[in-house]
């Protein structure tokens, strides 16, 4: 299993400085992928639900600032070497699909091969309206008409598609990504909605744990759920085996333990131990990939937070 962390977009500790100690710092304890939000704007009134609190509001909305992803990436590729970098979620209906895969390709080619698309269909649908974005009512449809245009301009010679929501032809699209045959698109999102996505046309599943609608909070519900994964790949003709897994624990905190709504203790919170063992059990699932957020109040907090769980977690993973 490799490791990854959030790179901040949002507030006080999205500058340059942050996100220059988060990527060199990160990569040199080993932290493999550098997640990125996505948001383009902040609308100042939102009554769409959140899904990942239990009063449905966003964390941080009052501030207002957001830190374009792809330009972020584009930075990191520049700042880092070795991590990949992933939309943690990209919305993908927020982007004209041409220019989006353009700008992701682009990324691949100057990270040399580093970029994962972690792909949502959205949940904001004041944003939706803000950018002009198609109907947010039709986002599914859109999400998956966006996703084969990706993958027709990234892997075709003379690239052509006529869609409800897009078309073109006559054009070249290079240069290509340099991953064959393309960058991996990890299906976002815990729904029935989500899990067939990922099912049908997705390179990997990227849940968070912690949507209080479809709870992935205990091994027994991730288990259920990624059997559930499997089967319907299968039914896919795919092989189910062929997806990668990865876990967005984007809620932890060291040392604080929380209770799930059926009483026992929520993935990745309480002790050390506890949670190493929690990695293990995801591991033994087969989960490949664990996220984890160690954005704090200040630079310092969030550098102390994410050097404490690479000297206190990571050895007793290595050794378990």
């Amino acid at each position: 299993m490799d490791f990854g962390l959030s790179i901040p977009t949002r507030g006080a500790v999205a500058t340059t400085e942050t996100i220059d100690a988060f990527a060199k710092r990160g990569e040199a304890l080993g932290f493999r992928y550098f997640a990125v939000a996505d948001h383009l704007v902040i609308p100042q009134s939102i009554t769409s639900p959140y899904p990942y609190t239990n009063d449905r509001k966003m964390t941080g909305a009052a501030s207002g600032d957001c830190l374009d992803s792809l330009s972020v990436m584009a930075y990191l590729a520049a700042a880092t070497s070795t991590a990949r970098l992933l939309t943690s979620v990209m919305v993908i209906p927020h982007r004209q699909p041409v220019v989006a895969a353009k700008m992701l390709a682009t990324i691949d080619v100057l990270s040399g091969g580093r970029v994962t698309v972690g792909c949502g269909a959205g949940w904001m649908a004041e944003e939706f309206a803000a950018i002009g974005a198609p109907p947010f009512s039709e986002r599914g449809k859109v999400t998956d008409e966006y996703l084969a245009i990706f993958k027709e301009l990234w892997t075709k010679d003379a690239p052509a598609f006529e869609g409800k929501y897009a078309r073109f032809s006559n054009i070249s699209f290079l240069p290509k990504p340099v991953q064959k045959p393309y960058p991996p698109l990890w299906i976002g999102g815990e729904s029935p909605t989500s899990i067939r996505r990922a099912a049908r046309i997705g390179d990997g599943w990227y849940p968070v744990g912690s949507n209080p609608s479809h709870p992935l909070n205990t091994i027994a519900r991730y288990r259920a759920a990624v059997a559930s994964l499997r089967a319907q790949t299968e039914q896919n003709g795919r092989d189910g085996a062929s997806i990668d897994l990865a876990y967005w624990a984007n809620w932890y905190r060291e040392n604080k333990t929380t209770t799930t709504d059926n009483g026992e203790r929520h993935l990745m919170t309480g002790s050390n131990d506890a949670v190493v063992d929690d990695i293990g059990r995801l591991g033994e699932a087969g989960v490949q990939h664990c996220l984890f957020n160690f954005q704090r109040g200040t630079l310092a907090e969030s550098l102390e937070a994410m050097e404490r769980f690479a000297a206190d977690v990571l050895p007793k993973v290595a050794r378990r």
